[in-house]
């Protein structure tokens, strides 16, 4: 909802990666700045899941197509590696996945189980249109990998360089819960 866009900018800046120290980045971080109109855009897309806590924002994820991430230039170089990928043995396209993320959880709500809720809430909005999900994250921000990896189950299917920063590409079979 668009009454969310503050809440979300706030909980943003707090985890940006340009405003966190270097001991601060371990716990994890966002790199993408959303803008009000690309929130505006993704919320009328359906793509922008928050939880609150007494009308505080105190988590967002993003899911939205490969045209609405193209404005940043790293979606369309990882559309550009689908070819090579599998998953489950389906082939990685730009119609049959989309992209998940970015997700932020204030610290105060970390290892509260909230990520898998948030998660949950989205992939069974999305699951209607889409049987894969596909998403990247910083080989430094181990907190994120071991998040995804080890309690919502993605797998690993990629890793790449761009812009001089090493990521990993993980893919999710959306008919799996994660509750």
């Amino acid at each position: 909802m668009a009454s969310d866009i503050p809440g979300v900018r706030k909980l943003q800046d707090v985890y940006l990666f340009d405003n966190l120290s270097e001991e601060e980045r371990l716990q994890g971080f966002v790199t993408t700045p959303f803008t009000i109109p690309q929130l505006k855009q993704i919320i009328s897309e359906g793509g922008l899941f928050v939880a609150t806590d007494k009308s505080e924002v105190v988590a967002y994820a993003f899911a939205g197509s490969w045209d609405y991430f193209s404005q940043w230039p790293i979606f369309p170089y990882m559309v550009s590696r689908f070819p090579q990928l599998k998953y489950k043995n389906v082939e990685v396209t730009s119609e049959n996945s989309f992209q998940y993320g970015p997700v932020c959880i204030a610290m105060d709500y970390r290892g509260k189980g909230l990520l898998n809720k948030l998660f949950e809430t989205m992939r069974l909005e999305l699951l209607k249109q889409y049987p894969l999900s596909i998403t990247f994250i910083n080989q430094v921000n181990k907190r994120s990998l071991n998040a995804h990896v080890h309690k919502l189950g993605w797998t690993v299917v990629d890793e790449f360089e761009f812009n001089n920063k090493n990521y990993y590409g993980l893919a999710f079979d959306m008919q799996e819960s994660v509750l």
